[in-house]
Protein backbone atom coordinates (compact mmCIF):
# COMPACT_ATOMS: atom_id res chain seq x y z
CA UNK A 1 0.00 0.00 0.00
CA UNK A 2 1.33 3.43 -0.89
CA UNK A 3 1.66 6.36 1.45
CA UNK A 4 0.79 9.77 1.09
CA UNK A 5 2.74 12.63 2.69
CA UNK A 6 1.01 14.22 5.87
CA UNK A 7 1.24 17.44 4.54
CA UNK A 8 4.87 18.90 5.59
CA UNK A 9 4.95 17.09 8.91
CA UNK A 10 7.57 14.56 7.57
CA UNK A 11 5.09 11.58 8.61
CA UNK A 12 3.54 9.70 6.12
CA UNK A 13 0.22 7.61 6.26
CA UNK A 14 -1.86 5.10 4.21
CA UNK A 15 -4.64 6.58 2.90
CA UNK A 16 -7.59 5.50 5.62
CA UNK A 17 -7.57 6.79 8.90
CA UNK A 18 -9.55 4.87 11.63
CA UNK A 19 -11.69 6.73 13.71
CA UNK A 20 -11.28 5.70 17.41
CA UNK A 21 -14.87 7.49 18.27
CA UNK A 22 -16.65 4.62 19.00
CA UNK A 23 -14.51 3.10 21.45
CA UNK A 24 -16.03 3.11 24.41
CA UNK A 25 -19.31 4.31 23.33
CA UNK A 26 -20.73 1.39 20.89
CA UNK A 27 -17.85 -0.65 20.95
CA UNK A 28 -16.63 -2.17 24.07
CA UNK A 29 -12.44 -2.45 24.84
CA UNK A 30 -12.62 -6.42 23.65
CA UNK A 31 -14.31 -5.64 20.55
CA UNK A 32 -11.99 -2.54 20.28
CA UNK A 33 -9.03 -4.48 20.23
CA UNK A 34 -10.06 -7.01 17.75
CA UNK A 35 -11.02 -3.94 15.66
CA UNK A 36 -7.27 -3.00 15.94
CA UNK A 37 -5.96 -5.72 15.42
CA UNK A 38 -7.57 -6.26 11.72
CA UNK A 39 -6.60 -2.55 11.25
CA UNK A 40 -3.32 -2.69 12.20
CA UNK A 41 -2.71 -6.03 10.54
CA UNK A 42 -3.82 -5.28 7.13
CA UNK A 43 -1.40 -2.61 6.79
CA UNK A 44 -2.78 0.78 8.39
CA UNK A 45 -1.26 2.40 11.18
CA UNK A 46 -3.20 5.67 11.95
CA UNK A 47 -5.43 6.30 14.61
CA UNK A 48 -7.88 9.56 15.11
CA UNK A 49 -9.34 9.95 18.83
CA UNK A 50 -9.87 13.15 21.00
CA UNK A 51 -9.22 13.59 24.86
CA UNK A 52 -13.06 14.03 24.88
CA UNK A 53 -14.55 10.59 23.33
CA UNK A 54 -16.93 10.19 24.54
CA UNK A 55 -18.49 12.52 26.73
CA UNK A 56 -21.50 11.99 24.90
CA UNK A 57 -22.38 8.56 26.12
CA UNK A 58 -24.02 7.85 29.43
CA UNK A 59 -21.78 7.39 32.75
CA UNK A 60 -18.36 8.24 30.29
CA UNK A 61 -16.35 11.79 31.55
CA UNK A 62 -14.27 11.43 28.65
CA UNK A 63 -11.14 10.31 27.66
CA UNK A 64 -12.29 6.22 26.96
CA UNK A 65 -11.17 6.01 23.67
CA UNK A 66 -7.98 7.37 24.27
CA UNK A 67 -7.79 4.80 27.50
CA UNK A 68 -8.78 1.77 25.01
CA UNK A 69 -5.82 2.93 22.23
CA UNK A 70 -3.28 3.28 25.08
CA UNK A 71 -4.09 -0.32 26.39
CA UNK A 72 -4.26 -1.63 22.87
CA UNK A 73 -0.69 -0.43 22.19
CA UNK A 74 0.60 -1.52 25.45
CA UNK A 75 -0.38 -4.95 25.45
CA UNK A 76 0.54 -5.37 21.60
CA UNK A 77 4.05 -3.50 22.43
CA UNK A 78 3.58 -1.06 18.35
CA UNK A 79 3.88 2.32 19.57
CA UNK A 80 6.47 2.77 16.94
CA UNK A 81 4.63 1.63 14.37
CA UNK A 82 1.22 3.73 15.20
CA UNK A 83 0.59 7.32 13.45
CA UNK A 84 -1.43 9.07 16.75
CA UNK A 85 -3.82 11.60 16.34
CA UNK A 86 -5.68 13.01 19.11
CA UNK A 87 -6.91 16.78 19.68
CA UNK A 88 -7.57 19.56 22.60
CA UNK A 89 -10.25 22.09 23.01
CA UNK A 90 -13.85 20.73 23.46
CA UNK A 91 -15.22 20.11 26.46
CA UNK A 92 -14.26 17.93 29.03
CA UNK A 93 -15.72 18.96 31.94
CA UNK A 94 -16.82 22.69 33.60
CA UNK A 95 -13.67 24.83 32.97
CA UNK A 96 -12.01 21.93 30.85
CA UNK A 97 -11.43 23.19 27.78
CA UNK A 98 -10.34 26.10 25.06
CA UNK A 99 -7.01 26.24 23.54
CA UNK A 100 -5.46 28.21 26.43
CA UNK A 101 -1.94 27.60 27.09
CA UNK A 102 -3.05 26.34 30.70
CA UNK A 103 -5.76 23.75 29.73
CA UNK A 104 -3.23 22.92 26.44
CA UNK A 105 -0.51 21.62 28.96
CA UNK A 106 -2.54 20.00 31.63
CA UNK A 107 -4.72 18.51 28.85
CA UNK A 108 -1.78 17.00 26.69
CA UNK A 109 -0.18 15.22 29.78
CA UNK A 110 -3.75 13.63 30.32
CA UNK A 111 -3.86 12.59 26.81
CA UNK A 112 -0.32 10.72 27.29
CA UNK A 113 -1.26 9.45 30.37
CA UNK A 114 -4.47 7.85 28.77
CA UNK A 115 -2.24 6.60 25.91
CA UNK A 116 0.38 5.40 27.67
CA UNK A 117 2.66 7.20 25.24
CA UNK A 118 5.19 9.90 25.85
CA UNK A 119 4.41 11.56 22.60
CA UNK A 120 1.31 12.08 20.16
CA UNK A 121 2.27 12.38 16.58
CA UNK A 122 -0.29 14.98 15.48
CA UNK A 123 -2.27 17.06 18.34
CA UNK A 124 -5.49 19.08 16.58
CA UNK A 125 -6.49 21.94 17.98
CA UNK A 126 -10.36 20.58 17.78
CA UNK A 127 -12.08 24.07 17.46
CA UNK A 128 -11.34 27.93 17.16
CA UNK A 129 -11.22 29.24 20.21
CA UNK A 130 -12.52 32.98 19.81
CA UNK A 131 -11.57 33.65 23.27
CA UNK A 132 -7.31 33.01 23.38
CA UNK A 133 -4.92 34.59 21.19
CA UNK A 134 -3.63 32.66 18.66
CA UNK A 135 -0.22 33.92 19.33
CA UNK A 136 -1.28 31.85 23.00
CA UNK A 137 -1.75 28.56 21.80
CA UNK A 138 0.34 28.21 19.21
CA UNK A 139 3.10 29.18 22.35
CA UNK A 140 1.92 26.20 24.06
CA UNK A 141 2.56 24.12 21.26
CA UNK A 142 5.74 25.55 20.24
CA UNK A 143 7.13 24.31 24.03
CA UNK A 144 5.46 21.07 23.80
CA UNK A 145 7.12 20.20 20.20
CA UNK A 146 10.61 21.10 21.40
CA UNK A 147 10.52 19.07 24.07
CA UNK A 148 9.07 16.37 22.09
CA UNK A 149 5.31 15.28 23.82
CA UNK A 150 4.10 16.14 20.31
CA UNK A 151 5.59 16.16 16.83
CA UNK A 152 3.39 18.02 14.47
CA UNK A 153 0.36 20.43 15.06
CA UNK A 154 -3.17 20.74 12.85
CA UNK A 155 -6.29 22.70 13.08
CA UNK A 156 -9.75 21.40 13.21
CA UNK A 157 -13.16 22.85 12.55
CA UNK A 158 -11.71 26.04 11.26
CA UNK A 159 -12.82 28.10 8.67
CA UNK A 160 -10.78 29.41 5.92
CA UNK A 161 -10.28 32.61 7.68
CA UNK A 162 -9.44 31.38 11.04
CA UNK A 163 -7.18 28.81 9.38
CA UNK A 164 -5.60 31.64 7.33
CA UNK A 165 -5.22 33.87 10.54
CA UNK A 166 -3.06 30.79 12.42
CA UNK A 167 -0.89 30.88 9.25
CA UNK A 168 0.27 34.24 9.25
CA UNK A 169 0.32 34.87 13.37
CA UNK A 170 2.75 31.60 12.94
CA UNK A 171 4.66 32.90 10.19
CA UNK A 172 4.80 36.78 12.02
CA UNK A 173 5.71 35.40 14.81
CA UNK A 174 8.22 32.26 14.05
CA UNK A 175 6.04 30.03 15.76
CA UNK A 176 5.02 26.24 14.64
CA UNK A 177 2.41 26.52 12.26
CA UNK A 178 -0.93 24.29 11.99
CA UNK A 179 0.68 21.55 9.04
CA UNK A 180 -2.95 19.26 8.85
CA UNK A 181 -6.31 20.28 8.52
CA UNK A 182 -9.32 18.19 9.23
CA UNK A 183 -12.43 19.71 8.13
CA UNK A 184 -15.87 18.08 7.60
CA UNK A 185 -15.91 16.27 3.85
CA UNK A 186 -17.84 13.78 2.27
CA UNK A 187 -19.75 13.05 -0.70
CA UNK A 188 -23.07 14.96 0.48
CA UNK A 189 -21.43 17.50 2.76
CA UNK A 190 -18.96 19.66 0.07
CA UNK A 191 -20.07 23.03 0.74
CA UNK A 192 -17.97 23.83 4.21
CA UNK A 193 -14.80 22.43 2.63
CA UNK A 194 -14.74 23.43 -1.38
CA UNK A 195 -13.77 26.23 -2.16
CA UNK A 196 -11.72 28.64 0.09
CA UNK A 197 -10.55 26.42 2.97
CA UNK A 198 -9.49 23.70 0.06
CA UNK A 199 -7.40 26.04 -1.72
CA UNK A 200 -5.97 27.61 1.51
CA UNK A 201 -4.80 23.80 2.41
CA UNK A 202 -3.67 22.80 -1.14
CA UNK A 203 -1.44 26.51 -1.80
CA UNK A 204 -0.33 26.20 1.78
CA UNK A 205 0.58 22.46 1.05
CA UNK A 206 -1.20 21.35 4.11
CA UNK A 207 -2.41 17.42 5.13
CA UNK A 208 -5.82 17.13 4.80
CA UNK A 209 -7.56 14.43 6.48
CA UNK A 210 -11.47 13.94 6.31
CA UNK A 211 -13.84 13.94 9.25
CA UNK A 212 -17.79 12.42 8.67
CA UNK A 213 -16.38 10.93 5.71
CA UNK A 214 -19.45 8.54 5.11
CA UNK A 215 -21.90 11.31 6.50
CA UNK A 216 -22.35 9.83 9.81
CA UNK A 217 -22.99 6.06 7.54
CA UNK A 218 -25.83 7.64 5.19
CA UNK A 219 -22.94 6.61 2.29
CA UNK A 220 -23.27 3.74 3.47
CA UNK A 221 -26.85 3.02 1.63
CA UNK A 222 -27.26 1.68 5.61
CA UNK A 223 -30.23 4.35 5.86
CA UNK A 224 -32.59 4.45 2.81
CA UNK A 225 -35.82 5.39 5.03
CA UNK A 226 -37.03 6.99 8.29
CA UNK A 227 -37.67 3.47 9.30
CA UNK A 228 -33.87 3.02 8.75
CA UNK A 229 -32.89 5.67 11.18
CA UNK A 230 -33.10 2.77 14.42
CA UNK A 231 -30.17 0.73 12.65
CA UNK A 232 -27.74 2.25 15.30
CA UNK A 233 -27.13 4.81 17.76
CA UNK A 234 -25.82 7.27 15.05
CA UNK A 235 -29.14 6.74 12.96
CA UNK A 236 -30.97 10.20 14.72
CA UNK A 237 -27.97 12.37 12.54
CA UNK A 238 -28.27 10.93 9.25
CA UNK A 239 -32.01 12.55 8.85
CA UNK A 240 -31.05 15.78 7.24
CA UNK A 241 -29.71 12.74 4.17
CA UNK A 242 -32.82 11.66 3.78
CA UNK A 243 -34.11 13.82 0.70
CA UNK A 244 -34.34 14.11 -3.36
CA UNK A 245 -30.38 15.10 -3.34
CA UNK A 246 -29.43 12.20 -0.88
CA UNK A 247 -31.38 9.31 -2.41
CA UNK A 248 -29.23 10.65 -6.10
CA UNK A 249 -26.41 10.24 -4.65
CA UNK A 250 -26.77 7.11 -3.14
CA UNK A 251 -28.00 5.89 -6.88
CA UNK A 252 -24.80 6.79 -8.40
CA UNK A 253 -23.06 5.04 -5.80
CA UNK A 254 -25.19 2.45 -6.10
CA UNK A 255 -24.24 2.42 -9.42
CA UNK A 256 -20.76 2.86 -9.86
CA UNK A 257 -19.95 0.02 -6.38
CA UNK A 258 -21.93 -2.52 -9.10
CA UNK A 259 -19.43 -2.00 -11.06
CA UNK A 260 -16.40 -2.73 -9.22
CA UNK A 261 -18.41 -5.45 -6.95
CA UNK A 262 -18.08 -3.25 -4.72
CA UNK A 263 -20.39 -1.45 -1.44
CA UNK A 264 -21.55 2.30 -1.48
CA UNK A 265 -19.02 2.88 1.02
CA UNK A 266 -15.76 1.94 -0.32
CA UNK A 267 -17.11 3.83 -3.28
CA UNK A 268 -17.49 6.99 -1.03
CA UNK A 269 -14.34 6.76 0.56
CA UNK A 270 -12.64 5.99 -2.83
CA UNK A 271 -14.09 9.02 -3.95
CA UNK A 272 -12.59 11.07 -1.15
CA UNK A 273 -9.06 9.95 -1.45
CA UNK A 274 -9.51 10.54 -5.41
CA UNK A 275 -10.18 14.44 -4.60
CA UNK A 276 -7.04 16.95 -4.82
CA UNK A 277 -5.29 17.81 -1.47
CA UNK A 278 -6.97 15.03 0.36
CA UNK A 279 -4.43 13.03 1.99
CA UNK A 280 -7.05 10.29 3.84
CA UNK A 281 -10.11 10.14 5.31
CA UNK A 282 -11.46 9.28 8.54
CA UNK A 283 -13.90 6.45 8.98
CA UNK A 284 -15.16 4.16 11.67
CA UNK A 285 -16.49 0.52 12.10
CA UNK A 286 -18.15 -1.16 14.77
CA UNK A 287 -17.29 -4.93 13.62
CA UNK A 288 -15.23 -7.03 11.61
CA UNK A 289 -17.20 -6.53 8.57
CA UNK A 290 -17.43 -3.09 8.30
CA UNK A 291 -13.88 -2.75 8.95
CA UNK A 292 -12.91 -5.38 6.05
CA UNK A 293 -15.00 -2.80 3.93
CA UNK A 294 -13.23 0.00 5.50
CA UNK A 295 -9.89 -1.48 4.56
CA UNK A 296 -10.60 -2.66 0.85
CA UNK A 297 -11.98 0.84 -0.42
CA UNK A 298 -8.15 1.92 0.14
CA UNK A 299 -7.65 -0.55 -2.91
CA UNK A 300 -10.31 0.72 -5.38
CA UNK A 301 -9.61 2.96 -7.80
CA UNK A 302 -12.07 4.88 -9.64
CA UNK A 303 -11.91 5.79 -13.18
CA UNK A 304 -11.95 9.80 -14.10
CA UNK A 305 -15.30 9.48 -15.53
CA UNK A 306 -16.69 7.55 -12.13
CA UNK A 307 -15.10 10.48 -10.27
CA UNK A 308 -16.56 12.96 -12.52
CA UNK A 309 -20.31 11.20 -12.07
CA UNK A 310 -20.20 11.11 -8.35
CA UNK A 311 -18.94 14.82 -8.87
CA UNK A 312 -21.94 15.70 -10.47
CA UNK A 313 -24.72 13.81 -8.86
CA UNK A 314 -23.41 15.54 -5.37
CA UNK A 315 -23.14 19.17 -7.45
CA UNK A 316 -24.18 21.36 -4.76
Amino acid sequence: MKKRALGKTGIHISPLVFGANVFGWTVDKTRSFELLDRFAGAGFETLDTADMYSTWAPGNRGGESETIIGEWMKARGNRDRIVLITKVGLEMGPGQKGLSAAWIERAVEDSLRRLQTDYIDLYFSHVFDENVPIEETLQAYERLLKVGKIRSIGASNHSAEQLAQALKVAAENGLPRYEVLQPQYNLYDRGSYEGALRDLAIAEGLGVITYYSLASGFLTGKYRSASDLQKSARGGGVKSYLNERGMHILATLDEVAANHAATPAEVALAWLMAQEGVTAPIASATSLSQLDCLIRSAQLVLSDEEVARLHESSAI
